[in-house]
């Protein structure tokens, strides 16, 4: 029977195919698309920063740059974490189709998307990410990778959800409604 840390790193790798498969996803969909766009802003955070931060990462994991013993529960509330923001990613754009873009994007035909996932919580993309980053933080035992999960790239998604927001309440007059009863990152339902 393969180890709780074999199987977790398999897991990390899994999953970190599977998104960049996505991204790749969206890249296409969105050339093929080719719709008109409405408002654009073009941000430091997109997909070639979010990348960067990623390659970033995946040296500290890789070099074991930081690293400790994972106890047991860590790894596996690591596991749940990655499990989580693998399936929220794919749910988050799938829910998002053709309206998704690599900068702050708004289509003459977007809609707003408050179901699927998108009811639960306002940016399952970039919570996705963050839950998964923390995740394999937390299967590898290294605080420095959470560390840089918390204060570099959460910010960054803080950042770039508000810039999406501004444009998103530009647009849709019931956004305001939508946001105060939807988390951010983080499902609240009792908001609802």
């Amino acid at each position: 029977m393969p180890s709780l840390a074999l199987v977790s790193r398999f897991a990390v790798a899994f999953s970190a195919t599977l998104a960049l498969a996505a991204v790749l996803g969206n890249f296409l969909l969105a050339r093929s698309r080719n719709a008109p766009i409405r408002a654009e802003k073009r941000s430091p955070v997109a997909t070639g920063t979010m990348l960067a931060f990623f390659g970033a990462l995946y040296v500290v994991l890789r070099f074991r740059l930081g690293e400790i013993y994972a106890p047991k529960a860590a790894m596996v509330l690591g596991l749940v974490l990655l499990a989580a923001g693998t399936v929220g990613n794919i749910l988050g754009r799938l829910a998002l189709a053709g309206n998704w873009g690599d900068h702050v994007v708004m289509y003459r035909d977007h809609q707003l998307v408050a179901s699927g996932i998108y009811r639960w919580v306002r940016h399952p993309l970039y919570a996705s990410l963050i839950w998964m980053a923390s995740g394999a933080s937390l299967i590898f035992g290294n605080p420095l990778a959470l560390a840089m999960v918390l204060v570099i790239f959460l910010p960054a998604m803080i950042y770039r959800a508000r810039q999406e927001e501004a444009i998103l309440s530009a647009t849709f007059p019931n956004y305001a409604q939508y946001r105060r009863r939807t988390g951010m990152f983080l499902p609240m339902p009792w908001l609802k």
